[in-house]
C-alpha cells in the first residue's frame, strides 16, 4: 500500500483558463510529491481531496466522487461567481499551496435522496446536492399528486415540481421563485413550477419529513442535479427525503454566506456603516 498523497483533479475542459490552471497547479503538486488522479482513473481509494476547476456544474460532477470517497471537495470557480466555489480570486499557486498544506475550511452540506416506485418495486434511486425536479415531457401539463408524510397536500397541473436542498435553493429553485435558505438551515424547499392552482406557493419542509409525488399524467421525467435522469410513467410514485450522508465542501477562506449572496447578485451595499 502506497503512502503517497493523492488528489482527484476535475477540470472543465471547455474553458481554456481551466486547462491552464490545471497544468500550473499539477506541476506544483507533483513537485511536492502529490499524485494527480483524474475521473478516468479507477484506483482513487487514497485521494484526500477532490479539486474542481470550473463552475457549479463541474462541482456537481465532482460531488459524486467526493461523496463516494467521503472526502472534501474544493471548487475553484473560473468564470461567473458560483455559490459552491470560492468567492474571492486566488492565484493558482496559492490554491496548490493550500492543498499541499491541507489548509482549507470544511463546510458539510445536506443532500436529498429519492426512490422511484413502480407498483411494489423500487425501479430507481439516487441522491442530489442541489435539487430533484420532476417535469413534464410533452406540451401538456404534468398532473402531480403531492403528499407530505403520507398525508395529501394538493394536486397540481403544472410544468413540474422542484425539491431543493439549502445549497440548491440558490440554483434552479431560486430561478423559479423559491426562497433562499442559508446552508446551515436543515430543510427542504418544495416548489411547484407554473402550477394552475390557487395554492401553489414555495414551501419549506422539515428535514424529517417525506415528500411523496405520484405521477397522474401519461408521463414525466425526474432529474437529480441535472446529472441523473429517469423517465417516469403514469402511477409512478417518488419519495424524497433527507439523505443520511453529506457532501463536504472545502473553502480556502471561511466566508459568510451573506457575502456570497452579495457577490453573486451584486447586491447594493454601498454606504453600509459609512463604508
Amino acid at each position: 500500500m502506497s503512502n503517497q498523497r493523492a488528489i482527484l483533479l476535475l477540470v472543465n475542459a471547455s474553458r481554456e483558463e481551466a486547462k491552464g490552471a490545471a497544468e500550473t497547479i499539477s506541476k506544483i503538486l507533483v513537485a511536492a510529491g502529490i499524485k494527480i488522479y483524474t475521473p478516468a482513473d479507477s484506483d482513487i481509494a487514497h485521494v484526500e481531496v477532490v479539486l474542481v476547476l470550473g463552475g457549479d456544474g463541474t462541482i456537481l460532477r465532482g460531488a459524486e466522487f467526493a461523496l463516494k470517497g467521503n472526502i472534501p471537495l474544493l471548487g475553484i470557480n473560473l468564470g461567473h461567481v458560483g455559490f459552491m466555489a470560492e468567492v474571492e480570486a486566488f492565484t493558482f499557486e496559492k490554491v496548490a499551496q493550500a492543498v499541499i498544506d491541507k489548509d482549507y475550511v470544511l463546510d458539510p452540506r445536506m443532500l436529498l435522496t429519492f426512490q422511484v416506485k413502480r407498483g411494489k418495486n423500487i425501479i430507481d434511486q439516487g441522491w442530489a446536492l442541489n435539487e430533484i425536479s420532476i417535469e413534464r415531457k410533452s406540451t401538456t401539463m404534468a398532473e402531480l399528486f403531492v403528499q407530505i408524510d403520507d398525508r395529501p397536500l394538493s394536486r397540481w397541473g403544472c410544468d413540474g415540481i422542484i425539491c431543493a436542498t439549502p445549497t440548491g435553493s440558490t440554483a434552479y429553485a431560486f430561478s423559479a421563485g423559491g426562497p433562499v435558505l442559508w446552508p446551515e438551515v436543515q430543510a427542504m424547499v418544495l416548489l411547484p413550477i407554473a402550477a394552475h392552482a390557487l395554492f401553489a406557493k414555495p414551501m419549506v419542509i422539515a428535514p424529517t419529513s417525506t415528500i411523496g409525488i405520484t405521477i397522474e399524467s401519461s408521463d414525466a421525467s425526474l432529474s437529480a442535479d441535472a446529472l441523473r435522469k429517469i423517465e417516469l410513467d403514469k402511477n409512478d410514485h417518488i419519495e424524497i427525503t433527507k439523505n443520511s450522508k453529506q457532501v463536504i465542501l472545502a473553502h480556502l477562506k471561511s466566508t459568510i454566506f451573506t457575502d456570497r449572496l452579495v457577490a453573486k447578485f451584486k447586491l447594493p451595499i454601498e454606504g453600509w456603516r459609512g463604508e
